[in-house]
């Protein structure tokens, strides 16, 4: 349940936000603050200029672009292929679901259709993508709150999906994972032993997790009415994933534009109420549960489909097996005109979207029958959401700042495209 209103504190944000829409006061001696870049916080990215009335904030200006990496116009110099470890800078904290809805694109464009088992494959791994976001987002809303026990406990079932990732592609991090038609490889039988073992160890540490933030007193007291956004406003700004589902509104790609065969899936889509921090908090807690429900599936219905099929039949796009460059010609061929980008793409527009971590993560891609994209727009979910910020820690205490900016799960690579 709710806290009452005799739990509150004495002048609740939304009675002193009510007061400050008023005109300023010349007398009152307002304070400038600015909050980042150089914040811990603020991940050495974000710059808040905040007028403060004591340690209520009145206004807030954010300031975006400390990254300056111009991704989309790099991409407008590369090959299809050369894009895919672009897209892992965006969201670096789910890289595969990046990296997937690229390839998804691209797909679209040639008119690729990929297998069932590749379908599978893909969504086991953006699934696992997914509880490592919200691991890291949900735990570290606990230690901007002054918790710090279930961060690095849980951290080490995330460090656990890296090392899946890492028997996959090779990498962890930035994971550049899969082609445009698939995948590198076949999964190896390693691949699925970690993930059984990780979907045995893993629910028993995240109800624990719950258990130590959920219902704590002054958890609840530092995010119920914290940051809370309606959904009409939501809507207004953009708001896509889970900040638009805690304020109430079950939007979710997987359901409502299936791609990837997710139509084959049973899951819940979890929704808030008042879109506040706590709301943010439990709908990502409740998302870690389908994503594992998800998977559970996945792993089935891998297992019920042919073996060895990991891409399409699309010769002229998909890389040849290496043993076949080494020993045949027309092999060596191929691989050497679709590395150097010399397989032009055909004419055509499209956009395609996937149900990031954070929200709709999407692609507008255009194509002049080149062998590079004639343009290309990232649309990222985070740096939607930093528009909101100021509105939504207006009339908060300064302390709030952070745990807004928390629990909005604001990555730092989406904001400079």
């Amino acid at each position: 349940m709710r806290k009452s209103k005799a739990e509150k504190r004495m002048k609740t944000n939304l009675e002193y936000l009510a007061e400050i829409q008023k005109p300023e006061n010349p007398e009152i001696p307002y304070t400038t603050l600015n909050l980042g870049p150089t914040h811990p916080a603020t991940h050495g990215i974000f710059q808040n200029v905040l007028k403060l009335d004591g340690e209520r904030i009145v206004s807030g200006e954010q300031t975006v672009g400390y990254i300056h990496r111009a991704f989309e116009k790099i991409a407008e110099r590369r090959p299809f292929y050369q894009i895919t470890p672009l897209t892992d800078r965006l969201n670096y904290c789910s890289a595969p679901i990046n990296n997937t809805g690229w390839h998804l694109t691209v797909e679209k464009l040639l008119g690729i259709k990929t297998p069932k088992r590749v379908d599978y494959m893909r969504v086991l791994v953006m699934e696992l993508a997914r509880i490592a976001d919200h691991i890291i987002c949900n735990s570290i809303l606990g230690v901007d709150t002054g918790a710090l026990t279930g961060f690095t406990y849980v951290y080490q079932y995330r460090e656990r999906i890296y090392e899946i990732y890492e028997e996959i592609c090779g990498a962890r991090l930035t994971t550049n994972m899969g082609r445009i038609g698939g995948f590198e490889r076949d999964f190896t039988p390693k691949v699925f032993e970690l993930t059984r073992q990780w979907l045995k160890d893993f629910p028993p540490v995240w109800r624990e997790f719950e258990a130590l933030l959920t219902r704590n007193r002054i958890f609840m007291d530092r995010t119920i009415d914290t940051g809370p956004l309606s959904v009409d406003r939501a809507l207004n700004y953009g708001f896509t994933g889970p900040n638009l589902r805690a304020c109430g509104l079950d939007y979710d790609l997987r359901a409502s534009d299936p791609y990837c065969s997710y139509e084959d899936f049973q899951f819940d889509i979890p929704v808030g109420t008042t879109g506040d921090t706590y709301d943010r908090f439990l709908v990502r807690n409740e998302e870690i549960w389908q994503s594992i429900s998800i998977i559970e599936q996945a792993l089935k219905k891998i297992e019920a489909e042919p073996a060895g099929i990991f891409h399409a039949d699309a010769d002229h796009y998909y890389l040849p097996p290496k043993v076949e460059v080494y020993k045949n010609m027309e092999a060596l061929i191929y691989h050497f005109k679709i590395i150097m980008g010399e397989i032009e793409a055909p004419v055509g527009e499209v956009y395609q979207a996937v149900e990031g971590a954070n929200g709709e993560l999407g692609y507008y891609l255009i194509s002049d029958g080149g062998r590079s994209p004639y343009r290309l727009h990232f649309r990222r979910p985070c740096f939607i959401y930093y528009q909101a910020y100021p509105e939504m820690v207006k009339g908060q205490l300064l302390s709030d700042a952070i745990v807004v900016m928390s629990s909005l799960n604001v990555i730092a690579g989406e904001l400079d495209a």
